[in-house]
């Protein structure tokens, strides 16, 4: 029998923070400028360009907010359908639907939990558009054999990299795939600022088209306060107030600095459960495809079809370890109406577990969290 936990749950995830954190935020506070889209924000979207290896960036509120963006700049509307993959947080085909097209959710592969090409291929209809792929939970699309597909069939690939700063594919980082990518600085990714977004793109027009609707349709304030005239804006389309606060932003500069320190925490961390849970049964360990690089944003077990995971998340939350589901069959949720089946992944949606996974673990948590999953998945 495993022992219990009197002291402070092992948290499911926590932001990594530190003294270099709160003194950005000073900085930003002492400056004047705490609003969207002033100094930090540029700094963070030139810096955040470059680690993705394209041109342009426009930092943003949320990743929903930077996905609905690229979505208008690929000129998605009525009458549109978006290939989406199904294994993914309803925000990806929400985004779709505030343009007013329509999501078609795609199955997953069984490996790697990301979109099937073959799967998506079958899909491609006269309305098709674009294909969106996720890199699900810290791991990378097949983004070869989608390029192929998107371009056989004339359409635009949009990479929801929300979990997948620091991954790779075939050594190139991702957020380099797409003709747009959007990543997500929320409170559980790999580097956050507690609420964020970025889109990145070598595609320069329609990131400055992306830039100037997150501020209303109309350039920025900061941009114009240099000016020795009385500039007057003018609203000449349907923008949104999608921007990302200089604090935040400053914040996200730094985490960005220790992107390297927290990836390596992540990936130990990663290499201690896979040893851990070597020779126990119960449940399958998440796969690290060979020309792939997993940011392990989460590591999420695959309970056998015998293990009730309602069974198993109880016994591990009340020995005080945190769990949660991985993310959504989102065919499944009532918000899209009925959808064809996407099996595979409304399998995953019943039998994923994540279980804790963020830098500020320690060896003596992992290794108290392997030996809870190990005696809740027994009994």
């Amino acid at each position: 029998m495993a022992r219990t936990r009197q002291a402070d749950p092992v948290m499911l995830s926590r932001p990594s923070f530190g003294e270099a954190e709160i003194e950005a935020v000073r900085e930003v506070l002492d400056s004047g400028w705490v609003a969207g889209q002033g100094p930090r924000g540029a700094e963070l979207e030139r810096r955040f360009a470059a680690k993705s290896g394209v041109q342009g960036a426009v930092a943003v509120a949320n990743c929903t907010a930077a996905l609905h963006l690229a979505l208008i700049a690929l000129g998605c509307g009525p009458g549109d359908e978006v290939l989406v993959a199904d294994y993914t947080y309803p925000a990806t085909g929400h985004s779709v639907l505030y343009t007013g097209a329509t999501p078609v959710f795609v199955d997953v592969t069984p490996d790697t939990w990301t979109i099937d090409p073959d799967a998506a291929a079958q899909l491609v209809g006269p309305r098709t558009v674009g294909v969106i792929a996720v890199d699900v939970l810290g791991q990378c699309a097949d983004y070869d054999a989608l390029r192929a597909l998107c371009d056989a069939n004339g359409l635009w690939l949009l990479e929801d990299a929300a979990a997948g700063s620091g991954a790779e594919y075939r050594d190139r980082p991702a957020g380099s795939f797409g003709d747009l990518a959007c990543f997500s600085l929320h409170a559980r990714k790999g580097i956050t600022s507690g609420e964020g977004g970025v889109l990145v793109s070598d595609e320069l027009e329609k990131i400055a088209h992306a830039r100037k609707l997150s501020c209303f349709g109309v350039e920025s304030a900061f941009a114009r306060q240099a000016s020795d005239d009385l500039p007057i804006q003018v609203f000449d389309e349907l923008g949104y107030n999608y921007k990302l606060s200089d604090i935040l932003a400053a914040i996200a500069l730094v985490q960005l600095d220790r992107e390297p320190e927290l990836l390596a925490a992540r990936r130990r961390i990663a290499d201690l459960y896979r040893e851990g849970f070597a020779d126990c049964g119960g449940f399958a360990l998440p796969v690290e495809a060979s020309n792939r690089r997993h940011a392990w944003q989460t590591f999420a077990l695959t309970l056998d079809s015998d293990r009730p995971r309602a069974d198993v998340a109880r016994a591990l939350r009340g020995n005080g370890v945190q769990v949660a589901i991985g993310t959504f069959a989102s065919h499944l949720q009532p918000v899209y109406g009925d959808r064809p089946p996407c099996p595979t992944s409304a399998d995953l949606f019943t039998r994923h577990l994540a279980i804790p996974m963020h830098p500020g673990l320690r060896d003596d948590d992992v290794e108290f969290v392997i030996e809870q999953v190990r005696d809740a998945v027994a009994r």
